[in-house]
């Protein structure tokens, strides 16, 4: 992993074997980020994403291996109990132009990654929404 910063962004990018998550949460750390917009696209061979069952409160995954770039990654980083918390969607084609997705739980880089991140003034939380079951955002006062 290695990243940049710039004056309105972060610029990060993930090499072969390294985890978008884990990469996002190192990055967030480090440099205090505790709110922010996350956008990039890379390549992975290794994904794990699910659909949330609202019925049922619980996500459904599944993993999917093999060759596949990813057209959009999507999210937010906020905070939940004063550590990174980060939410994001991941949709990947496969060679025959088969696009997977859904909420991601992991992708390991095949190629690269190309991240950007980009910082907001102020801060927001998560709690759980025990009628939904899922940590919503929280806004501060």
């Amino acid at each position: 992993m290695e990243y940049r910063k710039f004056k309105e962004a972060y610029v990060l990018r993930l090499d072969p074997g390294e985890e978008v998550l884990t990469g996002l949460k190192k990055l967030a750390e480090e440099e205090k980020i505790t709110l922010a917009a996350v956008s990039g696209l890379g390549a992975v061979n290794d994904i794990e994403v699910g659909v949330y069952y609202t019925q049922e409160k619980a996500y459904h995954s599944n993993t999917f291996t093999g060759y596949y770039e990813i057209t959009s990654l999507t999210g937010t980083i906020t905070e939940k109990d004063g550590e990174v918390y980060l939410h994001l969607h991941l949709s990947a084609g496969d060679k025959e132009g088969h696009v997977v997705g859904g909420h991601l739980n992991r992708a390991v880089i095949s190629a690269t990654a190309e991240i950007v991140v980009f910082p907001i003034s102020g801060h927001v939380g998560r709690a759980l929404d025990p009628e939904i079951g899922l940590n919503l955002m929280v806004f501060d006062e």
